[in-house]
């Protein structure tokens, strides 16, 4: 494929990278699941490869290459460095930690690639001259020393003071060719976290890796976890085996590419450093790397070799971010299944509640005890009572006299009737918290979330309830006078007073029998009948069907309320799960980067068939 057909292929992915880099960024992996805690690092190393290579790489494929320079700590990577530039821009040592600041090498005619952010944005810049090493610009590091003598840790150079290890120092250099820029990593194997993070991070940014080892330490576990992933990403890989004793050099090259072509990298080049010392500047004779000098020279002169490199590491990273976003959605899957496991035991906890609290409403339990007494205190239990069930005809009159003879304190009825709700709901809310609580310790990562969680306030709580109930009970005096509001009704409202109408309402919401036993249901069923009566004698039979209902829905929608501020603190808990990218999104984005490969890329590179 022709570089313009391929800067097109580019501006056709640009968007869906830009989908996938939005549905990375919006992962929090919030609850403590082993598997979450590998998928935040999985989460993290595909942004920073989005950003730092694919994206940059795809927007200027004709921009010089860039080859990593890695490996484990003394293999000898800065040593190499040097001697491929000609000169000491990195000091070898014995103190650790080792590379502290990645150092770009790269052709003053290149420099405009590597001034903006165009690779590593996330890294900051410093520009050193193109001047002799001196003191001041030489880069500490602290690999061990390859000759026989290892130096005095104390006559090694200070350390300077300068960038901290997120800063990638920029410096050119004419030995280089242009098109090619090297870049000196931290050790692979640092035994500082920091530096082993910089250095996956480095070598996920690079077209190509010169990785540096050692004869006795080639077979080491932990480079070996790299080279796989070249391997799976197809990245061009050339292997710097350093201080191979005399006379054994094949036979250790040969065991080196026998374990390379089983990572799928068996047509990386080799190239053997033979054990010597160093000379006064601890730099390696031009001839100890003039192959590996030569291989990045050709490298760089052949401008579409260059584009084939970088579509074929550009085509391996996609796939390998493919694969990395399904493994990261198989953790999220696991997250929302635990997530929807918690939130499923609040949903049933509150839900338990709110229906609890709604049937003690309506099975006649509020009419229990002091509801009942003082109810009975208010409309009477003698002749009124008596009256009422021999001459149901003349109720208005009898409730009339009633409330303009004897008046009541209606508001002990509203109070009893308030204390008792109140009870009903504070209860069901303990219940519910505990529940949801208990189900949450019985998981990990519920019991994780609940540390940040303060214990149920009842106080707090049974206040909120009483205020709700007193605005409830106002609801009723405003249905009540608006439904009075007809001139038709003013006599009799005037008559049996705004608030005695109120209290029958309260009573006849919560009229049912059902809940009570014995003698309670005689009672409270009269009860009903004279609230009931009181309210048609007012207002009709339609309109108190409708009153009862009205006051119902609002008490209904009121205790929701309450148990929904309840729940809000364990349902804040999961929010960052519920507004996270989603397993079927990822899977689905995974999919389309793999579809999305240009078929011209998959025939460009003939040594991936």
């Amino acid at each position: 494929m022709s570089a313009p057909s391929l800067a097109g292929e580019a501006r056709g992915l640009s968007p869906l990278l830009r989908e996938v880099q939005a549905a990375l960024e919006n992962l929090a992996f919030p609850l403590a699941l082993a598997s979450s805690v590998q998928a935040r690092g999985s989460a993290v190393a595909a942004r920073a490869q989005l950003d730092d290579y694919i994206l940059p790489r795809l927007a200027n494929l004709d921009a010089p290459l860039v080859a990593v320079v890695g490996g484990s700590t003394g293999a000898g990577k800065s040593t190499l460095v040097n001697a491929l530039v000609g000169r000491p821009v990195s000091v070898t040592g014995a103190v650790r930690p080792t590379t502290r600041q990645p150092l770009l090498l790269h052709h003053p005619e290149d420099g405009a690639w590597f001034d903006d952010e165009r690779i590593l944005p996330s890294l900051s810049r410093v520009r050193l001259s193109d001047d002799a090493a001196q003191p001041t610009d030489v880069r500490p590091t602290d690999e061990q020393p390859t000759d026989a003598q290892p130096r005095d840790p104390a006559q090694l150079p200070r350390p300077h003071a300068g960038p901290g290890p997120d800063t990638l120092l920029l410096r050119p250099t004419r030995t280089l060719p242009i098109g090619l820029a090297l870049l000196d990593a931290p050790d692979v194997d640092s035994i500082a976290d920091e530096n082993r993070r910089l250095a996956g991070q480095l070598l996920a940014a690079a077209d190509l890796w010169i990785f540096v080892t050692t004869a006795n330490r080639y077979a080491d576990a932990v480079p070996w976890k790299l080279l796989a992933e070249a391997g799976r990403r197809d990245v061009l890989v050339a292997v710097v085996l350093d201080r191979v004793p005399r006379g054994v050099e094949e036979e250790i090259r040969g065991d080196l590419l026998t374990l390379l072509s089983a990572e799928n990298l068996g047509h990386a080049p080799i190239f053997v450093v033979p054990e010597m010392s160093l000379g006064p500047s601890r730099m390696l004779p031009p001839e100890a790397v003039e192959p590996i000098a030569r291989w990045l020279q050709a490298l760089a002169a052949d401008a579409e070799g260059r584009r084939d490199i970088a579509r074929r590491t550009v085509r391996g990273a996609m796939r390998a971010l493919a694969g990395r976003i399904d493994s990261i959605a198989e953790a999220a899957e696991q997250e929302q299944s635990v997530g929807n496991a918690l939130r499923a035991s609040i949903d049933g906890a509150y839900r338990d509640a709110l229906a609890d609290v709604l049937a003690s409403t309506e099975d006649g339990r509020l009419l229990r005890g002091e509801v009942l007494a003082r109810w009975q205190d208010f409309v009477g239990t003698g002749e009124f009572m008596r009256g009422l069930e021999t001459r149901i005809g003349w109720a208005r009159d009898r409730v009339s006299a009633f409330f303009t003879g004897r008046p009541a304190p209606a508001a002990t009825v509203a109070d009893a009737i308030g204390s008792g709700l109140q009870t009903v709901i504070v209860e069901q809310a303990a219940r519910a918290d505990e529940a949801t609580r208990r189900r949450w310790r019985s998981e990990h990562a519920g019991a994780v979330l609940l540390e940040s969680l303060p214990p149920w306030r009842a106080d707090d709580f049974s206040s909120e309830v009483a205020r709700e109930i007193r605005d409830w009970q106002q609801d009723l005096l405003h249905l009540v006078q608006a439904e009075g509001a007809d001139k038709r009704f003013t006599a009799r409202m005037l008559s049996f007073g705004v608030n005695g109408i109120a209290v029958a309402l309260m009573v006849v919401v919560f009229a049912s029998t059902g809940g009570l036993t014995g003698g309670e249901i005689g009672i409270a069923g009269a009860s009903a009948i004279a609230g009931q009566k009181l309210l048609e004698a007012v207002f009709g039979d339609d309109a108190v069907r409708r009153l009862t209902a009205t006051a119902r829905k609002n008490l209904s929608r009121r205790v929701e309320g309450l148990l929904g501020k309840e729940r809000a603190s364990f349902d804040r808990c999961l929010e960052p799960l519920a507004r996270q990218t989603s397993a079927e999104a990822l899977h689905v984005l995974a999919h389309q980067l793999r579809t999305a490969l240009p078929s011209g890329q998959h025939a460009a590179a003939g040594d991936d068939a």
